[in-house]
């Protein structure tokens, strides 16, 4: 034995060790019970791992997102175990970990039933319990074909060792540039093996360090995520460092169901996607007309108090437009195919807007002293998304964009930015939203437009525009779109979820693909700089989001119904039919309920409907000139003069709060 030379770091703390040769990150962090792996040089290592001298090696905690990722993935593992036990015939896809759990896919003949995966469960949970030690060992390519002979589908990523192709649909899980290894499920007592998989690692030492696990559901899935591919069975899991967090997981996964705006937009009348119509192809009913026109009508009124004009453009054209602007280049595969009309000229539905408004600033000469010009649509476009992908309001393939871009001089770009980004906080603010951060995508180094120093100067511009606004910024880096970086704006919702809603990006390309340009104040010819500003991301993703933020019970302001008549008994329905009158004349949207129902029953509708408030009348009442209200709370309030009560609903809807 000699001496080992080793550096233990924590975060910024480093200590210098001196260990024996043979001595493993498991014997540097014994006793700590929640290090699940080691990272050496940058790589993760199993905690079996033999360090070596001059190694600098941190701990990897289970709760922190790398040990999260490493818990889920041998996780997956010990499902597909349990999967090939009750099922031989089965044959291995991928496993990889995901946000807040794992899947793994399955080539079976007959689809999982919901009692096949309580039994793989209890399956899991016997694995779990025998303490298999997972042992990472490498293998050579064709060593690992021939011990994988049975499993077709790692011998098809065996091929894509090294390849771009092995980062699609997880695969770079399993395989990736370096050597091959697999990994063997051993018996604790005998050292006997259990079972085996092709993977990448690291994995935890044991399956008995799978702490929480619980196996959600199952669906189909084509093999490496193409269309082209076998159809195989997806089957997804949650992992949890406790039980407790688990349990927290499993209760905020049914609210957010309860809050499934698919669901609630059935149960309220809102909208619904026919089978007729096509997948990801919206309809909304009279209710839910109500709140998009509502949600519309405020933007724009706002967007014509902050300088913007309104635009429209036509919902399809020829595709050298598209070629103009390099989408033809960049998201052909997002696109609808082309028809083609006028004797063979190919015409796409449009994706996006923007070629069309620099078309509307090119239409004739542009002057400095109009800039900066911003123009702004709700303009609907169409985009081909995988039938997989697709999910009720939130990816659709036809959508409407409150898009807006804004043509400035270069000496305008920064206050433009800061107006624009305290423009898109405020009016997100005013729809109920208030917990945000900042995201800057930068340059990607391999894909972008423009020289390097317009690239600095533009992000360098954002970053003091997003550090202006007090809100944490969150760097992302290489993820900005070829033509400039941008700055994310990122929400969290009632339950705590982060929504993407609004982006501002600089452009480069654009300006310069349709030679824009403007006479300066001396008479010369100059570029525009571009700005690219969704705000809602799109109407029916936001109206999504609004739905579920607020469970179906939208503020008054925006809510199809504000207040439902409810009669005591038949003859005090003209009564509150009166009353209705005097409020719609005030622009109120209130419904009287004459049905054959008892006041009681009335009550449970309304509530049902999430109405902000019930208008209740009775001979009392009546006698009195005055209403009974009873809020969505439950609680209640009698003896209100009628001229009283409709001006309370009316300050509630103008203030735009909850009650």
């Amino acid at each position: 034995m000699s001496d080992v030379r080793v550096t233990v770091q924590r975060d910024s703390e480093r200590e210098e060790r001196v260990v024996t040769t043979g001595t493993t990150a498991a014997d540097l962090f014994q006793g700590e019970r929640g290090v699940v792996a080691a990272r050496v040089a940058g790589e993760l290592k199993d905690l079996a791992y033999e360090v070596a001298d001059g190694d600098a090696v941190e701990p990897v905690e289970i709760t922190s997102e790398d040990g999260l990722n490493i818990l889920r993935h041998s996780t997956a593992h010990v499902m597909a175990q349990a999967v090939q036990e009750l099922f031989p015939e089965a044959k291995l896809g991928i496993g990889p970990p995901i946000k807040d759990g794992f899947y793994y896919d399955f080539d079976v003949e007959t689809p999982f039933h919901p009692d096949d995966l309580k039994r793989i469960e209890k399956k899991m949970q016997e694995i779990q319990k025998r303490g298999q030690k997972f042992a990472r060992r490498a293998v050579a390519d064709d060593a690992a074909r021939e011990e994988l002979a049975d499993e077709p589908y790692k011998l098809e990523l065996i091929g894509l060792k090294g390849s771009a192709a092995d980062a699609a649909e997880g695969a770079s899980a399993e395989v990736g540039a370096g050597e091959l290894t697999i990994y063997d499920n051993l018996d604790a007592k005998t050292g006997e093996l259990c079972w085996k998989d092709l993977c990448r690692g690291p994995h935890l030492p044991s399956t008995r360090a799978v702490p929480a696990f619980k196996l959600m559901r199952s669906a189909a899935a084509y093999w490496r995520g193409s269309e082209k591919n076998k159809q195989l069975q997806r089957i997804y899991g949650t992992a949890w460092p406790t039980k407790d967090e688990l349990k927290a997981h499993l209760e905020f996964l049914a609210e957010a169901e309860k809050r499934d705006h698919r669901k609630l937009g059935s149960e309220l009348d809102l909208f619904s996607v026919p089978e007729d119509i096509g997948s990801g192809l919206a309809v909304f009913h009279p209710k839910g007309g109500i709140i998009r026109r509502v949600m519309e009508d405020y933007s724009r009124r706002r967007h014509e108090e902050s300088g913007y004009e309104f635009v429209y453009t036509p919902h399809a054209t020829k595709g050298k437009l598209f070629e103009k602007s390099g989408h033809l280049d960049w998201y052909a595969d997002g696109m609808y195919p082309p028809m083609q009309l006028d004797e063979g000229v190919d015409y796409y539905l449009k994706p996006m807007n923007c070629p069309m408004h620099n078309l509307i600033f090119d239409a004739r000469g542009r002057s400095y002293r109009e800039l900066p010009l911003r123009l702004f649509e709700f303009g609907t476009v169409y985009r081909y998304e995988k039938s997989g992908v697709v999910h009720g309001l939130t990816r659709a393939r036809g959508f409407t964009q409150d898009d807006a871009h804004i043509y400035c001089t270069k000496e305008q770009m920064a206050d433009e930015l800061d107006a624009t980004l305290t423009f898109v906080l405020d009016l997100l603010r005013d729809y109920g939203l208030t917990d945000f951060y900042l995201e800057l995508s930068t340059k990607d180094p391999e894909k972008f437009v423009g020289t390097d120093e317009a690239w600095e100067e533009a992000t360098e511009t954002l970053r003091k525009v997003a550090e202006k606004q007090g809100l944490p910024l969150v760097p992302d880096p290489g993820g900005a779109a070829f033509y400039g970086p941008k700055i994310s704006v990122q929400t969290k919702d009632a339950i705590g979820r982060t929504w993407q809603m609004s982006t501002i990006q600089l452009d480069f390309n654009l300006p310069e693909r349709f030679d824009l340009e403007y006479t300066s104040a001396d008479g010369s010819k100059q570029r525009p700089v571009m700005i690219h500003r969704a705000l809602f991301g799109s109407i029916e993703r936001f109206f999504a989001v609004l739905l579920e933020h607020y469970a179906g019970a939208f503020p008054a302001w925006l809510a199809p119904v504000q207040a439902t008549g409810i009669p005591i008994g038949d003859a005090h329905v003209p009564y509150l039919q009166e009353f209705a009158a005097e409020a719609k004349a005030k622009g109120l949207r209130i419904e009287v309920d004459s049905s054959s129902d008892r006041m009681q029953k009335k009550i449970r509708n309304a509530q049902k409907a999430k109405v902000p408030f019930m208008i209740i009348a009775g001979d009392e009442d009546v006698a009195n000139g005055a209403v009974s209200f009873r809020y969505r709370d439950g609680s209640q309030k009698n003896g209100i003069p009628r001229a009283e009560a409709i001006a309370e609903i009316l300050d509630v809807v103008e203030r735009r709060v909850q009650v």
